[in-house]
């Protein structure tokens, strides 16, 4: 059975910073991302990373300010957040893929992924 378990989310103020973990089991993936979805808002995306050759893409909000890096060890993908803003307040969920994933390609739509973690709160306070 396939299980993606976030942990790390909680309240932190403006300019803070926190680090989501996603720990995965159950299967192996070709590539893993993180979403975030505020109330009344569609789920984006806001990393991804390609499991085998462990490239990594953020959406432009985020870049230079989040970091989603892997524990191939412990199956475990993070999310680094620094320099976090009141807009950065959302659930935040781990997605896997079981698909093939080619180089060309960024995957950065929720139906590029088949496997999601429950989510986890981050509120940042202004």
């Amino acid at each position: 059975q396939v299980q993606l378990a976030e942990s790390g989310g909680r309240f932190v103020q403006a300019g803070g910073s926190l680090k989501l973990s996603c720990a995965a089991s159950g299967r192996s993936f070709y590539a893993m991302g993180w979403f975030r979805q505020a109330p009344g808002k569609e789920r984006e995306f806001t990393a991804g990373m390609r499991w085998s050759s462990g490239s990594v893409y953020y959406e432009d909000s985020v870049k230079g300010r989040f970091t989603i890096s892997r524990d191939n060890a412990k199956n475990t993908v993070y999310l680094q957040m620094n320099s976090l803003t009141p807009e950065d307040t959302a659930v935040y969920f781990c997605a896997a893929r079981g698909r093939t994933v080619y180089d060309t390609i960024y995957y950065r739509l929720p139906n590029d992924y088949d496997y999601w973690g429950q989510g986890i709160q981050v509120t940042v306070s202004s």
